[in-house]
């Protein structure tokens, strides 16, 4: 019975065969509800089967959404399951980090899938949104760029998202809070488009509904987070928060902090820890602002000073309630804040701040007493100058070690690219060293005086020493400043010591009594920045003829731990040779030989290359400076500023190189990519052929002298002849203009004597007509008998009379005609002498002006200039022959015109006799 009914039963089925059923029923189902219950079933095995879920029903449950996203209990189902798939439970046996890939692969390759699930941030219910949120987390997490990439090409995909921070639900908001911080990590365009939908206002609204940095929690953070995506490296945000008033927001802040602080009650300690935290990733979101060579910086710069951003941290960075730690990067945002920008540390300085001292001693004050603002006000104030000096070098605690570090970065950026604060800064250190004052932030006086090898603080001479070394570094005035300090006064008899050599001596005698190897380290930094391309430091520090066999001695030590020590002494020697010189203390020659003999070639190369290749040379921009503490108590792993660094690993090579030149060769230069040297001998020659040349050249300036007072002489005569030339030039043009008058007034008067001649003649002859008609009359009257014979008589004698008036007539006509004639030809022929004597005259004017031309190119030649001249004179000979000919032709005119019958005047004979 038993077999019949077990062989009646249905099948069992195993889970891999119930999800693809239910993977089908998904599929084929017509009805919401059989959707519903096929996605519940999913669900249930979801966490133990995802791959097997993924596999048959993932696609089925993203359409779901697509279709039945209107139906709240199948959308909250089906997010659901599909967060479950990318969680599986880690005794999974289908449990793989390839699903979530594999998921995010299938929702990313389809932009719909994506903006299926930002639509869903439009409703309003709660697990819509907050799965939708977890969901696009999840796939971001596996397939990031993607995710973005979708996430920035679906309508209104951002803005959805930035909107998500306005929700009242907590989760809700966190939520969409860590999933835009997750998106716009390294999107610059995603980052953009979040800053534009107003998400600057948005997160300091949450700032400020969380209690702001004091009371805030990890949202507080995270807003901080998300504030550091959207500024980093993105310019355009960066414009666009100091334009919407994020830097207000910011002081708002910090002077929020700074009250509660200095409030009675104080903060407790069980919230400072997290405010400390918040205070942290706010200077963090500030110093992103400050990238140094970014263009905007400046901008920045003057704007949080402005808005009182600087003061406000300045004032957190120097309370002496606040953590060390927090107030280490206060001064390392403050220096950030004033580097490069001269104006502003120009301002900075003139800031007053609470003193350092009193507050290290008494920490605890403004808790202890009922009274905290009247404690604030009765706190000493000094200068922020001196506050930085006092905290970097009066504070001799181990564990503030931190802050004193911040407080040199601060002093650096002070004197950071800004000449005239360098040499005030070192002005005032030397006046107060030379004056005994015996102070304690004195970078000179400890330095040069205050040197125990035993001392339990080495950071205070290594600290001191490296805002030396910025205060020289690249800065000629500031190294001959220095070089002008001296110990000992020569009127008293004492020994004058300079700067240079008594760090020296104390860098030896430390080194001697077993010193602890930072101060050396410290002394080294000094020298090497201040001799490197600075002969005459160079020659200070041989002056002292010691000072080079100690140095060699120090690299000899057979002691390993001071290799570090030794590889600077070995960098420092070969700087001193690099820029030693023939006149040198020790000269050039001589202490190539004293290295190769006493140090050897080997010995330098081999101490260089361990330096070199020291992690905390070698390492030091991946490590940096740790400041942890070893093991036992003991000091801070710190031996080199960042600045010395770079300048040895720059310079390394040359110094390296720098055994190997000729001791001939001094002062390397660099050209055309190749780095040569000058040989002092090559020198000595060029400044002997230069001062051959100098000798040439004032001979050939004072030849040159001689020819321009000849040419100037010459010129001279030049104008001389040429004003002769023009007056001459001048007397022919009036000579010309009066013979061309008296011959309009001859020809006018010449004409008057022909018409009076004319005049004359015909009156005449109307006269005789006259007197014949009258006798005609009265022989008609007296003899009318003797009339036929007198009138044939009288008209012969009439026809006579005509013919010899006729012939007169005639004669008369002709010798008009004859004299104009002639006058015309004597006008043309003069017209034609005088065009000619114009030509002539022009040639003169032009070879004149070629003259004149030549003579001013006698300038450059003294021989062009005598032929010159004889072409002139020769001219001025045919000027005067043309002048002689014109004379000659207006002479024979003249006799022209006496032959013609026309008279001459006297005036024109006298000059024609002056002429001659």
């Amino acid at each position: 019975m038993f077999r019949i009914l077990e062989a009646q039963a249905p099948t069992k089925q195993n889970a891999t065969d119930t999800i693809n059923t239910l993977s089908g029923r998904l599929q084929s189902a017509t009805l919401v509800e059989d959707r519903r219950a096929a996605i519940l079933g999913l669900r249930s095995f979801a966490k133990l089967y995802p791959a097997s879920v993924a596999s048959g029903g993932l696609r089925n449950l993203i359409n779901s959404l697509n279709h039945d996203g209107e139906d709240v209990d199948t959308r909250k189902v089906v997010l659901e399951t599909l967060l479950m798939l990318f969680n599986p439970d880690e005794s999974s046996p289908e449990a793989s980090d390839d699903i979530a890939l594999w998921l995010a692969d299938e929702f990313t390759q389809r932009q719909e899938n994506i903006t299926v699930l930002l639509d869903l941030l439009d409703r309003h219910d709660f697990f819509s949104r907050l799965y939708a949120l977890q969901l696009i987390s999840a796939i971001s997490s596996a397939r990031p760029e993607r995710t973005q990439e979708c996430v920035y090409t679906a309508p209104l995909g951002v803005s959805r998202l930035v909107a998500i921070l306005d929700d009242k639900r907590e989760a809700v908001r966190t939520e969409g809070l860590l999933l835009l911080t997750a998106l716009t990590v390294s999107s610059s365009d995603l980052q953009k488009l979040v800053a534009f939908e107003n998400a600057f206002d948005r997160v300091f609204a949450i700032i400020d509904a969380e209690g702001s940095l004091t009371h805030g929690g990890v949202v507080v953070q995270d807003c901080l987070s998300l504030l550091a995506n959207l500024l980093r490296l993105n310019a355009s945000n960066q414009s666009f928060f100091r334009e919407t008033g994020g830097a207000s927001k910011v002081a708002a802040i910090l002077d929020q902090v700074r009250r509660e602080e200095d409030s009675p009650k104080g903060l407790a300690d069980w919230a400072s820890s997290q405010r400390d935290k918040n205070l942290w990733g706010l200077l963090c979101v500030i110093r992103l602002f400050l990238s140094n060579g970014s263009a905007g910086t400046q901008v920045n710069q003057a704007t949080f000073w402005q808005t009182r951003v600087t003061p406000l941290i300045l004032e957190i960075a120097f309370h002496p309630s606040m953590d060390m730690s927090i107030r280490a990067e206060a001064l390392a945002s403050c220096a950030d804040l004033i580097r490069g920008n001269s104006s502003l540390q120009e301002i900075f300085a003139q800031s007053d701040v609470v003193s350092p001292l009193d507050g290290l001693s008494k920490p605890a004050t403004t808790k202890l007493n009922g009274n905290a603002q009247n404690a604030r006000k009765a706190r000493p104030r000094v200068n922020v100058i001196q506050g930085l000096l006092d905290l970097a070098l009066a504070v001799s605690r181990v564990n503030s070690f931190d802050l004193r570090l911040a407080a040199c970065e601060c002093i650096k950026a002070y004197v950071y690219g800004h000449g005239p604060i360098r040499l005030h800064f070192l002005a005032r250190a030397r006046d107060g060293h030379v004056s005994n004052e015996h102070e304690a932030d004195n970078i000179l006086t400890i330095l040069l005086e205050d040197n125990d090898g035993r001392t339990g603080d080495p950071y205070r001479h290594w600290i001191a020493a490296v805002i030396l070394f910025h205060l020289l570094y690249e800065d000629y005035d500031a190294k001959q400043l220095a070089m002008e300090i001296a110990d000992g006064d020569a009127s008293k008899g004492e020994e004058v010591v300079t700067c240079i050599q008594r760090l020296t001596e104390n860098l030896v005698i430390g080194a001697q009594r077993g010193g602890d190897d930072r101060v050396s380290v410290a002394y080294l930094m000094v020298l090497c920045g201040w001799l490197y391309e600075d002969p005459d430091a160079v020659n200070d520090f041989l002056g002292e003829g010691s000072n080079i066999q100690s140095l060699i001695q120090m690299v000899l030590q057979p002691h390993s731990q001071k290799a570090l020590v030794a590889g600077l002494c070995t960098f420092l020697l070969g700087i001193i040779y690099e820029f030693s010189t023939k006149d040198s203390p020790v000269p050039r020659a001589t202490l190539h030989e004293i290295l190769t003999t006493r140090l050897g070639r080997e010995q330098y190369n081999d101490k260089m290359t361990k330096l070199r290749e020291s992690p905390l040379v070698r390492d030091y921009e991946v490590s940096a400076q740790s400041p942890a503490f070893e093991s036992f108590g003991g000091l801070p792993e710190v031996y080199f500023d960042k600045t010395f660094v770079d300048f040895l690993k720059d310079n390394y090579s040359r110094v390296f190189r720098a055994m190997d030149r000729d001791p001939g060769i001094e002062v390397s230069v660099v050209a055309n990519g190749i780095q040569k040297g000058i040989s002092r001998e090559l020198v000595d020659s060029l400044k002997s052929q230069l001062e051959d040349r100098s000798k040439a050249l004032q001979k050939a300036e004072a030849e040159v002298l001689t020819v321009e007072r000849k040419l100037g002489q010459e010129q001279a005569d030049h104008r001389k002849s040429k004003e002769g030339a023009v007056i001459e030039l001048n007397r022919i043009k009036s000579i010309n203009e009066s013979l061309q008058r008296h011959h309009d007034e001859e020809v006018q008067r010449q004409n008057l004597t022909n018409q009076r001649f004319l005049q004359d003649a015909q009156g005449g002859h109307e006269k005789l007509v006259s007197s014949l008609r009258v006798e005609a009359q009265r022989s008609k009257q007296e003899s009318e008998e003797a009339a036929a014979k007198i009138r044939t008589r009288h008209e012969a004698e009439t026809n006579d009379l005509k013919s010899t008036i006729h012939k007169l007539e005639m004669m008369i006509e002709k010798l008009n005609k004859d004299h104009a004639q002639d006058l015309r030809t004597a006008h043309e022929e003069y017209s034609t002498n005088m065009k000619i004597i114009e030509a002539r005259l022009q040639r003169a004017e032009e070879r004149a002006a070629e003259a004149e031309e030549r003579a001013t190119n006698a300038q450059k030649s003294a021989e062009a200039s005598d032929t010159n001249r004889l072409s002139v004179q020769a001219e001025l000979d045919d000027l005067l022959m043309v002048l002689g000919d014109l004379e000659e032709k207006r002479t024979k005119d003249k006799e022209r015109l006496r032959t013609l019958g026309d008279p001459v005047s006297d005036g024109e004979e006298e000059d024609e006799g002056d002429a001659e």
